[in-house]
């Protein structure tokens, strides 16, 4: 019965993450605290073991968008280079980080930049972008890698909500920063998958550090599925109209998150 719940959620997030055109991480991660709660694991993990979880399943996705992007030519694989040391180094470290954070605090890190996230994509398609600017320097590529790196993992996500704008702001036009984006989210999902695996040192049944094992295979398995199927109601709907319901999704997500985090001290 467990897996079958993990089935469910890996379908209904990777429909979503093919539908709204993002990765599955600000959707598994919600879901998954609610299970994680309803099968009474410790308080003081549920958050750590959501967000290590989401990261190995991002594994399984990313490696399939790539896929896809890379038959386009559109993976930009020299800005992949310059990022990816700061990526994988940066999520490896986020995974310690968050292992020191309190589940209250994580709740409402996610909650505010969920609503964040919501914001630039309610209001993002009416903003221009400055396509003058060129890309930094090799090292300061790899430096905002790092900082990518580290918030992606104590987010739980593959990054891409913060590679994208980084990239667009420096003139890679938007088909080419997504791309690079979800080549970038591989060793972000990869290192910050190891770091939960690693730091995890409390014991939860089926799972091997902040990673549980059952609900990693069954939400990989589905979300590898349904994410082609989301993508092909996505081509049928105005996208304008989708980025505006799934901003509608992550205001919610995120006021969840910020009312579970501030509940503890009243």
């Amino acid at each position: 019965m467990e897996l079958i719940i993990y089935l469910w959620i890996g379908a209904m997030a990777g429909f979503a993450a093919g539908l709204f055109g993002v990765g599955g991480g600000l959707i598994i991660v919600p879901i998954l605290y609610i299970v994680f709660t309803k099968l009474n694991y410790d308080p003081s993990v549920i958050m750590h073991l959501a967000l290590g979880t989401s990261l190995a399943t991002i594994i399984v996705t990313s490696i399939s968008s790539v896929s896809a992007h890379h038959k386009r030519g559109a993976v930009l694989w020299q800005v992949f280079r310059n990022l990816a040391p700061g990526l994988a180094l940066g999520a490896f470290l986020g995974a310690g980080i968050a292992d020191y954070l309190s589940g209250q605090g994580l709740q409402l890190l996610i909650g505010f930049f969920a609503v964040w996230v919501a914001y630039g994509m309610f209001f993002g398609a009416s903003k221009s972008v400055d396509v003058t600017q060129s890309l930094p320097s090799n090292t300061k590529q790899m430096l905002a890698g790092g900082g990518i790196g580290i918030a992606s993992a104590i987010f739980g996500i593959g990054g891409g909500s913060l590679t994208v704008p980084y990239l667009l702001r420096h003139g890679v036009v938007i088909q080419k920063a997504v791309a690079t984006s979800a080549a970038g989210g591989l060793p972000i999902a990869v290192a910050g998958a190891i770091g939960f695996m690693w730091f995890g040192s409390v014991k939860v049944p089926h799972s091997i550090g902040y990673v549980h094992i059952y609900a990693f295979i069954g939400i990989s398995v589905m979300s590898f599925i349904t994410a082609k199927l989301g993508a092909k109601v996505a081509h049928k709907l105005s996208a304008a109209m989708l980025k505006k319901y799934f901003a509608g999704l992550l205001t919610a997500v995120g006021l969840y998150f910020i009312y579970q985090g501030v509940s503890v001290y009243f």
